[in-house]
């Protein structure tokens, strides 16, 4: 497995892999164009010239960044492509010199095994509530917030 960062013959690979998530109201919708428009900030997860993984670290402000849009395909679950993918965006914010980065989940127990740990969502700026307000779970969000200190 390799992990790279995205080009344009991946967004349809990539919009696969969130769609499917999305689909299960597990993470949120991302458009081909959305997808297009923010591809240097994804990461991808490649097997035998085929996309198994994508993640993505968008930065917030100078010292804060997220990790969002992991999924993995399900084939490829149990062998370490989520922690590989997640690695590569913390040591992108590190090359950044970033402080912290952070992740909104329904699967927190992942992100603690990666060194994330729990902390309260009203600890980040508005900044971060952009992608929220597009989101028809705002009014009741079921997701945790983690942050890790780099």
């Amino acid at each position: 497995m390799t992990i790279r960062g995205a080009t344009v013959k991946d967004v349809p690979a990539i919009h696969g892999l969130i769609s499917c998530y999305a689909e299960l109201d597990r993470m949120l919708f991302r458009s081909m164009a959305d997808i297009y428009e923010n591809l240097q900030i994804f990461k991808v997860a490649e097997q035998d010239g085929k996309v198994i993984g994508c993640c993505a670290l968008k930065v917030i402000w100078s010292d804060l960044a997220e990790v969002k849009s992991l999924a993995v395909d399900q084939h490829h679950f149990g062998h370490g492509t989520g922690k590989a993918l997640v690695h590569a965006c913390i040591d992108e914010a590190r090359k950044l010199g970033l402080k912290k980065v952070f992740t909104l989940t329904l699967v927190p127990e992942f992100f603690e095994k990666a060194g994330f740990v729990r902390t309260e969502k009203n600890a980040f700026p508005m900044k971060v509530w952009s992608d929220c307000a597009l989101c028809p779970k705002q009014d009741h969000c079921d997701e945790i917030a983690l942050m890790m200190e780099l």
